[in-house]
């Protein structure tokens, strides 16, 4: 995508960041940005920045420890993280509800988005109590138990990620067809 913060692109006149935002605060307690490199570049969106805890750029494990650590040291009173990648315009407005009602329904400790035959286990809901017991995301998901949360991708997949140029037209696209989203 020739750098810079895939979070930062435009859809239909807003950023994926906002996009990201505008659907979760209605949704959750407390947010937080998790990013590597200079925290000042997201100052403007008035919300902690975390970088990972783990050295390397881990990967996204990585991202979601770090959200579960400052829960546990900043906000205590919150039992579970939902984690999001940035590069998701169309995230739905029910996703920490139907998440939650998964895991509930199954007795698991996690859950996680699947939608169509695609699973997101980067879109899901982490208990803080958790925390310590990470590994690597798939075989710590699997020794838990994971419930899936499911969501239809008739009209558009909730979880489609911009990782290309052509990534960014047909985000535009759905964006400009779905007036409002």
């Amino acid at each position: 995508m020739g750098g810079g913060d895939k979070a930062r692109i435009r859809i239909a006149g807003k950023t994926i960041l906002e996009r990201v935002l505008a659907c979760l605060k209605p949704q959750c307690a407390a947010i937080i940005l998790n990013a590597n490199g200079d925290p000042a570049r997201f100052a403007d969106t008035g919300l902690p920045v975390v970088p990972d805890s783990v050295a390397g750029f881990a990967g996204p494990l990585a991202g979601i420890l770090a959200g579960l650590d400052w829960a546990a040291a900043h906000a205590p009173a919150i039992a579970d993280v939902v984690s999001v990648p940035g590069d998701c315009p169309f995230l739905p407005g029910d996703l920490v509800a139907r998440l939650s009602a998964a895991r509930e329904a199954t007795g698991l400790p996690l859950a996680c988005a699947r939608s169509g035959d695609w699973r997101h286990p980067v879109v899901g809901l982490w208990p803080v109590a958790l925390r310590q017991d990470m590994r690597k995301i798939e075989s710590w998901t699997a020794r838990h138990g994971v419930a899936i949360g499911d969501w239809s991708t008739t009209s558009v997949d909730p979880f489609f990620n911009v990782n290309t140029p052509a990534d960014v037209a047909e985000a535009e696209r759905i964006a400009t067809q779905r007036c409002g989203v």
